[in-house]
This record gives structure tokens, sequence and C-alpha cells, in this order.
């Protein structure tokens, strides 16, 4: 398997997960036949890893193909069953046709069954596969909490992070009071708050952590208003908190060259038009450190980051999880957003700024706890109503990666980054690219002078040795 993302090969993930198998498992493919070849691959890649799997799984992995277009009463099942027909484009007689395809699958285990609606092709077939199979497998499930009541967002407003972490965990809201236990939950989440946290609230997270708690905290110490052009400081309490831990969230913007895109709308005579320009406060990391948790990232946008750094205690150990780029700076408030700034390299003094770390030992008692925090607090929030929006699956996988690590389940980080989607091209400067473009331009003159100078010595050569006496 020379993949790059090994995409043929089964991963540990899922071989511990078929080797814990006690009962047969049935998956049923509900895939559309006399589909375009680059469609119908997917097909044929299901097949064979469901091939794997019943190898690996020793037979208890079982498989049939089922065409849902062969009648009604076939689609109809398939339908009730959770696969979701797509309309893709086809060619029948020189004319371009909508067809309805189902490429999803069910699989069965006992009496409990799980959807595929679409099977996506690559890698991500083995993780959408594995998942089912483990969340109908799983008895009990650990408690995960998230923290509500100081303004964080609901858990309906992180769908998508919800319902990966929904396959190994019980994700519950948290209303912290006298009377709330936090020690039945592995690991507690506070994300985004944005009302001043209680003191109480916040002694109660220390003995928790004192009883080896692990807390994952993505905060928002800046937040910006494209509106209003204006960037503005949050405080609620808990980056005074982090900081007497040794965690300091500075209250200043990361900006960086390699960034996300807003849409700008300009007007030219009597039109009008949308443009996208590129904003460096919305930084894109790419620079990861080696972590479990960070294994097979690639990229993960970040919208508003404040950069996190470490003074506390020597005998704890705080590693950085993701940094910026080699070009990128800091920005202390107040901030105008100029979304015409022309941006030059002076303006990215201040390279590799954590914005992900980890901080593990006896934070606040004798026993081990760790803390991930995340200078963003909206990465990975969806929003809700007319707000909703899909985030990048690497920011879903950074949070739900970081939750699977403190939570001593670490199985399905591997499967769940498993895939190439971005291999984007390495930024060089204008001095470089100017080199780069004579350099394209005048070797191959250059070659072709000096290839043409060789033929003319050469032939020169060849006619004086024929103009000799003796030659023969």
């Amino acid at each position: 398997d020379f993949t790059g993302d090994k995409r043929y090969t089964l991963s540990e993930a899922t071989k511990n997960i078929l080797d814990d198998l006690d009962d047969p498992v049935t998956v049923t493919a509900y895939f559309s036949e006399d589909l375009p070849p680059q469609i119908a691959k997917a097909r044929s890649d299901f097949k064979d890893m469901l091939i794997e799997y019943a190898n690996a799984s020793d037979g208890n992995v079982m498989y049939e193909f089922v065409n849902p277009n062969k009648d009604d009463k076939t689609e109809k099942e398939a339908m009730q069953a959770g696969v979701r027909p797509v309309m893709i484009n086809v060619r029948e007689k020189d004319q371009a046709v909508q067809k309805k395809a189902y490429l999803g699958a069910v699989v069965k285990y006992g009496d409990k069954t799980e959807a595929i609606p679409f099977m996506q092709q690559g890698a991500a077939m083995e993780y959408d596969l594995s998942t089912a199979i483990k969340k109908l497998t799983v008895e009990d499930k650990p408690p995960i909490g998230f923290i509500q009541g100081d303004g964080e967002p609901s858990l309906n407003e992180m769908q998508q992070a919800v319902q990966a972490l929904d396959v190994l965990y019980n994700v519950d809201p948290v209303t912290l009071t006298d009377t709330t236990n936090l020690q039945q939950f592995k690991t507690l989440c506070l994300i985004a708050p944005t009302d001043s946290i209680p003191e109480a609230h916040l002694q109660m997270l220390d003995k928790y952590l004192a009883n080896g708690g692990n807390l994952y905290i993505a905060m928002n110490r800046v937040e910006g208003n494209l509106q209003r052009s204006m960037g503005y400081a949050v405080n609620t309490g808990l980056e005074s908190w982090l900081q007497k831990k040794g965690l300091t969230v500075e209250n200043s913007f990361v900006t960086d060259a390699q960034c996300g895109k807003v849409s700008v709308r300009q007007q030219q005579g009597t039109f009008t038009f949308n443009t996208q320009m590129a904003f460096p406060y919305l930084p894109i990391a790419s620079n990861f450190k080696k972590s479990p948790i960070t294994q097979g990232l690639e990229e993960v946008i970040f919208k508003f980051v404040s950069p996190i750094d470490y003074t506390g205690d020597s005998t704890l150990h705080y590693q950085p999880l993701v940094l910026s780029s080699d070009k990128s700076g800091k920005q202390a408030l107040p901030v105008y957003f100029n979304i015409q700034k022309k941006w030059h390299e002076n303006d990215f003094q201040n390279p590799d700024l954590t914005l992900a770390a980890m901080l593990s030992g006896k934070i606040d008692g004798p026993k081990n706890s760790r803390i991930i925090l995340i200078g963003d607090g909206d990465f990975a929030i969806n929003g809700a109503g007319q707000q909703a929006h899909q985030q990048q699956p690497d920011n879903i996988n950074l949070m739900v990666n970081s939750i699977d690590y403190l939570s001593d389940d670490t199985g399905l980080i591997a499967l769940r980054t498993k895939g190439i989607s971005s291999r984007p091209l390495k930024t060089i400067d204008d001095s470089t690219k100017t080199l780069l473009k004579y350099l394209n331009f005048l070797l191959p003159i250059l070659l072709i002078v000096a290839f043409g100078i060789f033929r003319t010595q050469r032939n020169r050569m060849i006619r004086y040795k024929r103009m000799r006496d003796d030659y023969i």
C-alpha cells in the first residue's frame, strides 16, 4: 500500500473494534448500479473494504449489496433504513441528465441498526463503517460534560462535534451548582463563555482537577466585530483563573500570512461585485507538534485567536500542540480592521505562536490532571438557526481528538484523521518567485544555446578531421 493515507490498509483502531465483536455484524450496502465510472468506483472500493473487514473479523462481518433502483419496494426500504439518494449528472445519448443514485449502507448488530446515509469515497469509508460498528457494539459509554450557564453555546450549536463524540461517550450538559457531582465525568468541556464566571464555579473546577479530572477549554480572549470593523477584549474571569496555573491567554489578536478570506463588496461604476480578500485575522494553522491529538491533522482555521504562553511551575509538563506559521504576528488592543490594507512581511514579526497547548501533572492537588487550552472558543462551533454553518473537518477533529485524549480513549483518533484532503503549496517569498520566474524563462534558452555551441564545435571538428590527408 503506497498511498499517502494508507487507504487500502485497515488501521489498528478498526482491527481492535473487530477483535471485540461478540456477535456477527451485517452490512447491507445500498448502491445503485450503472453509474458513471468515477462514482461506480466507490462501490468497488467499499466492496473491497468489506472483504478486508470480513477477513480481519474471522467472518464476523457479513455483507450484501442491494440495488435500490431495481424496484419501488427496495427503494422504499433503503429510504426507511436511513439511506438517502443523491442527484448526480450523467450523460445519456449525448445529453446531460440528472439521475438518482444511492451510495449508502445500513449496519446491523443484534437488534440495533446504524445507517450511513452517504458513503464518501476514499479513506473516509473506513471511518464511517468502523464508527458505525463501534457505536452499535459499545455498551457502557463514559459521560462527558459540557458546562452551561455562563454564556456557553448549547449542544445544538456544536452538532458536528457532538455527533462525533456520541460514538464513544454520553454527551451531557452540566450546570454548575452546589450539588453537581463533577467527578462522574471523565472530561469537562468549557467552551466560549461570554458571561463572568462566578468564583464558586471556578473553585468547583479547582476541586475537580485536584481529584484527577481533565478539562478541555476553548476560550475567546478577544472578539472581532466585522460590522463595526473593530476588535475588543473578552473578560470572563477564566483568564485570571488560568493565569494562576501559569497559562496565559494574551489579550491580543494573532495575524498570519497563511490565512482565510472574507468576501468584500466592491463597486466599479454601476456594477457591484464581491471579491475574496485575504484576512490575516483568520489564521490557517498547519504547524502541528507531534501528538496523538494532532496526528493526521492538516489545516485548522481559527477565527480571531489569541496566543498562549506558559509561565508556571517547571514541575508541570507544558506541551504546545498547534502553532501559527513562520509568518505570523500579534496585534494588541485596540484593533481596527482595515480590509483593504496591504500586508507586508514586516507585519509578521512573531513566528510560531502557540494557539493550542496542553498542561499536565499535579495542577491543583495530589492527583495528576490535564488541561487542554485553545485560544479560540468558536473554531468548532456550528451555530444555530440562520447563523448555522458547516465547520472544516479538521476543526472538529482537533476538538474531538483532544477530548478523546483527555478521556483516555484514543482508539479512533488515527482513524478519524485518516485521509489526505489538502496538500497546499509551500509559501515562498517574492524574491524567490522572481528568481524562479527568470530561471524558468532563461534556463531553457541557455540550454539550447549551449547545445547549439556544442553541435557547432562537434561538426567543425568532424569537418577538419575529414579534410586531413590521412583520413580514411
